[in-house]
């Protein structure tokens, strides 16, 4: 198993899909996990140590473990398969472990609150894990805290992008005739 950390959590501009980036502790690999708006807005929220007025529904189950003497140990990423991630809570009661299946999402969400370790599977990494690129390092951020960046994709469109020109094409004519 390979331990990580939550790099980043980020989004498209133009789609709002969400992704978490787990990085691998000293290292430059890593993986991303599309995940949905209200898991990135839990684990952000937690990662940044913001505690809600309420408990969120992460927040629940984790006051629910506790309060039946389970205390979480890890959450591993422990399968992929059909483009879908798998996780594990791993959880400790009086002395047993209990190993509970789970939305990826979900388990890390549960895990920054807990502050245990993130592990991804040696065959999850090896499948599916990237090299950060020298541009994309982000060596110089806290391990603690999440990046929200937002990340806006090309239009490469001529038909999208023909509205602009016109307009701009329009601004030249008018400055040539001056």
């Amino acid at each position: 198993m390979i331990r990580v950390h939550v790099d980043s959590i980020r989004f498209s501009l133009l789609t709002q899909q969400r992704v978490v980036v787990l990085r691998e502790i000293n290292s430059r690999r890593f993986v991303t996990i599309w995940i949905g708006p209200f898991e990135a807005d839990a684990i952000a929220l937690a990662v940044q140590g913001h505690q809600p007025p309420r408990p969120m529904t992460h927040d629940l189950l984790l006051s629910a473990i506790n309060q039946l003497h389970g205390t979480i140990k890890q959450v591993v990423v422990n399968a992929f398969h059909d483009s879908t991630f798998f996780a594990q809570i791993h959880i400790d009661q009086n002395g047993q472990t209990i190993e509970l299946d789970s939305r990826s999402s979900d388990a890390i969400a549960l895990a920054v609150r807990a502050n245990v370790p993130i592990f991804v599977a040696d065959a999850v990494m090896n499948e599916v894990g990237q090299e950060m690129d020298e541009s994309e390092d982000n060596d110089d951020l806290p391990t603690t805290s999440a990046q929200v960046e937002a990340e806006a994709a090309p239009t490469t469109d001529d038909e999208e992008l023909s509205i602009f020109r016109k307009f701009i094409d329009s601004l030249d004519s008018e400055s040539e005739s001056d």
